[in-house]
């Protein structure tokens, strides 16, 4: 059993995901985690990721995602998000957005806690050709109007899949519902992106370090992108067990590390930034294709229109 005394500050600082199911809604092209609605919850019960979010604030994790698939697919979502609020552990919930219970909505309001979603397009029929579900569009920009009415903060990002995808016109809309913090990134080749085997290539070079994720069977890797990097499960050993191993210093130093200053050089093949994002994750800006290097957006910094030069 962990105790204050040994393991309080063993993680502190840490970021943590915590991949609760591989069931959605959407069945999205490009998804890292190839769920969908056949996807399914693992074999972590309730129970067991109420285990691992208690010894994620014991050990000082400083913020949690629940990601998926759809988090709030998962059967007890509320309770667990209900359980790391009462823990103290600062949240943000990583949603398509389509379908929030009424319910939900107390909780999201919670101090601490926040939203992040994916976004797409402007235009209904080119979200839905990402997300492969019709009327996906409408749900998720009413849903995200909706949270930034209620003062919860919201963060998006635009994963450029389609060719002549109408990304700026999305940071657009974004920006006139109310959303401020909005990244881009390109296609990643893992899951569904995926044209050859994945490998290290495709991480940003932060993964394992000061960050881990957990998956629905309790596998532990450095990220959700990383996701052949199995360093141990928290169902047979304890997380920090797990994060402290020398299989898991292992799996991080064959992960190159991240190169370069805060603003990408174009002209480097190998630029490697200290932040990026991933093809589900909203953006961590700064990326290594040109098209996504740049000053974080926000209303004093909009995206240009199009229709002008």
């Amino acid at each position: 059993m962990l105790t204050n005394t040994t393991h309080s500050s063993a993680l502190s600082g840490w970021r943590l995901e915590f991949e609760l199911t591989g069931s959605c809604q959407l069945e999205c092209v490009h998804c890292y985690a190839e769920s969908g609605p056949n996807g399914d919850h693992g074999t972590m019960t309730a129970q067991d990721w109420k285990t691992a979010i208690s010894e994620a604030a014991l050990l000082g994790v400083s913020h949690v995602q629940f990601i998926g698939g759809e988090p709030t697919m998962h059967p007890q979502f509320g309770e667990l998000l209900r359980h790391a609020i009462d823990c103290g552990l600062p949240v943000e919930v990583f949603s398509n957005l389509v379908h929030v219970r009424a319910d939900w909505w107390d909780m999201l309001v919670s101090p601490g806690v926040s939203l992040a979603t994916s976004y797409y397009s402007d235009r209904a029929s080119e979200h839905a050709a990402v997300t492969g579900r019709e009327g996906s569009h409408a749900r998720t920009r009413a849903n995200i109007a909706q949270a930034v009415r209620r003062g919860i903060p919201v963060r998006a990002g635009i994963i450029d899949v389609l060719d002549g995808q109408r990304v700026e016109q999305a940071q657009a809309e974004l920006l006139a519902l109310g959303v401020s913090s909005i990244g881009i990134d390109r296609l990643r080749g893992v899951g569904r992106g995926a044209r050859t085997r994945p490998d290290v290539s495709q991480l940003c070079g932060g993964c394992g370090r000061g960050q881990a994720a957990v998956s629905p069977t309790g596998d532990v890797w450095p990220c959700v992108l990383s996701r052949w990097m199995r360093a141990g499960n928290v169902k047979e050993r304890p997380l920090a067990e797990i994060l402290t191993g020398q299989a898991w210093k292992d799996l991080v130093d064959s992960i190159p590390a991240p190169r370069g200053g805060p603003q990408c050089n174009p002209d480097k093949e190998d630029c490697r930034p200290k932040k990026d994002g991933n093809d589900c994750h909203p953006s961590e800006k700064p990326a290594c294709n040109p098209r996504f290097c740049g000053p974080e957006l926000s209303p004093k910094n909009p995206p240009k229109d199009p229709k002008k030069k």
